[in-house]
């Protein structure tokens, strides 16, 4: 594991801390060794720094109670949705306590009519959307994991269908928060559009639990289109799949998600998903629409995906063969580690402008064979972002310091495109290195300055983005 900061703990405040709370919650406050390592960091290659005890609230008065104790003694607070995210966001590094809000996951409002909804922040996004399929409605937003819709909240998630329906921070319309002081603060009405004062909504949309907890969302709902087909076509290299897409998107193609998955992430795909996809770089797109539209925006992609040789392009409306298709693009993750079992992975992040995606996955990979690293890149390229995840054995230094160059390179390199380091991960522990050569000085000190105003003790989440 990589080793990250440790900050100073207060010892006294914790102990006193961890006493009210048991005696508040009961059996709902554990702090079995175990439960604490689950409630650390526990994906990729960051060190776990467990909490000192975990909480399971009901409600968000619960909440507000938790984080009022926590306050009275100047105790870390740290929000747990799933455990999914990958850039350290769940650790505890100078202690503290986790509010897990597993037991918060009720769908409290479905307004149909005004295409939205009200949940609380450990609903997931596969629950949402099961409740509402017999109303005709989805939610788009799809990292993947099965997330809690709190936590993508947090950490801005987006994932496969950015391309076509935004990110988070595009489909929040307002939320209800708990802030470091235990006030409890709602951001905005139902509203779609608003200028009434500071946007707090999306200020507390990638915060990434540092200003306040997240108690209720409301999110905007879509409608489940009248047709949607999957297709898969390969291409001779990563440059010629890269360029397809930005002809894709530059030719305003309304692509529902667009994925690349190089020869080595085919060849993961096949082999965990038992599949038969010819083992060069892979497009898998999704369309949405009409019948009438799926299949125009079908031909379309077809005619140019032949103009940078493009093979073997299929495409299908039958929902079997789409959830087949896309079930192996969620599974990935499990899939690449399955190439190298024992090792190591982490997943980079790295987003660019549309017309540098080639350069940059071309170069990406380039740089993995000039190091020696076992790295297959996958990404949602219809907005420019993708994940090289490099197989590490951690018990030899050479990979393990080949690994920390790449991930540095990268960073950097899509920083030097005017990119991102982090396109939907988050900075949380692992970025924070390249918030400051993305944005500036200037730009992060007034986020330390808001940080400070809102948590004057610095107990929400210590440690992470800055």
């Amino acid at each position: 594991m990589i080793e990250v900061q440790k900050l100073p703990r207060n010892e006294t405040g914790i102990e006193a801390a961890l006493g009210v709370l048991k005696q508040r919650f009961g059996e709902k406050f554990q702090t079995g060794e175990t439960v604490r390592e689950q409630h650390g960091h526990t994906t990729t290659w960051i060190q776990n720094q467990p909490p000192d005890g975990v909480v399971w609230p009901q409600n968000t008065a619960e909440v507000s109670d938790i984080v009022k104790i926590c306050a009275d003694h100047r105790v870390p607070v740290i929000g747990y949705g799933t455990g999914t995210s990958l850039e350290g966001h769940l650790n505890a590094p100078a202690g503290g306590v986790c509010v897990d809000f597993t037991d918060m996951n009720q769908i409290l409002a479905v307004h149909t009519e005004d295409l939205d909804v009200v949940v609380q922040p450990g609903v997931t996004r596969e629950q949402l959307n099961t409740h509402l399929r017999d109303q005709g409605l989805f939610f788009p937003i799809d990292p993947g994991a099965n997330a809690s819709l709190g936590g993508m909240a947090s950490t801005r998630a987006s994932g496969t269908n950015a391309v076509r329906y935004g990110t988070m921070k595009d489909n929040v319309l307002s939320l209800e928060a708990v802030l470091p002081s235990g006030e409890i603060i709602r951001t905005a009405r139902r509203a779609k559009k608003s200028s009434a004062g500071y946007d707090l909504t999306r200020l507390m949309i990638g915060a990434e639990g540092t200003l306040g907890l997240i108690t209720e969302l409301t999110i905007k709902l879509f409608g489940i289109p009248e047709a949607m087909s999957s297709a898969r076509c390969s291409f001779p290299s990563i440059d010629a799949a890269s360029q397809a897409v930005m002809a894709t998107i530059q030719y305003g193609v309304p692509m529902a998600r667009i994925e690349l998955l190089d020869a080595m992430a085919v060849q993961a795909v096949n082999a965990y998903s038992k599949l038969d996809l010819p083992e060069t770089p892979l497009l898998l797109l999704e369309f949405h629409g009409s019948a009438a539209s799926v299949a125009e925006q079908a031909e379309m992609f077809g005619s140019i995906a032949e103009e940078f040789e493009g093979t073997g392009f299929e495409w299908t409306a039958k929902a079997e063969d789409r959830t087949r298709l896309w079930k192996a693009r969620h599974d990935l993750y499990w899939s690449v580690l399955a190439l190298r079992p024992g090792a190591q992975t982490v997943a980079t992040d790295v987003c660019v402008p549309i017309s540098r995606l080639a350069e940059c996955t071309s170069a990406s990979v380039a740089k993995a064979e000039e190091l020696g690293l076992m790295a297959p890149l996958v990404g949602h390229v219809g907005d420019g972002n993708f994940h090289v995840s490099p197989l590490i054995d951690m018990s030899d230094p050479r990979e393990v310091a080949a690994s920390k160059e790449y991930v540095s390179w990268l960073a950097e390199l899509a920083i030097s495109m005017d990119g991102t380091c982090t396109g939907e991960h988050g900075i949380g522990q692992g970025k924070k290195p390249y918030l400051e050569m993305e944005l500036g000085a200037g730009t992060v000190d007034v986020m330390r300055a808001i940080k400070t105003a809102i948590d004057p003790q610095g107990i929400m989440n210590p440690g992470k983005i800055f």
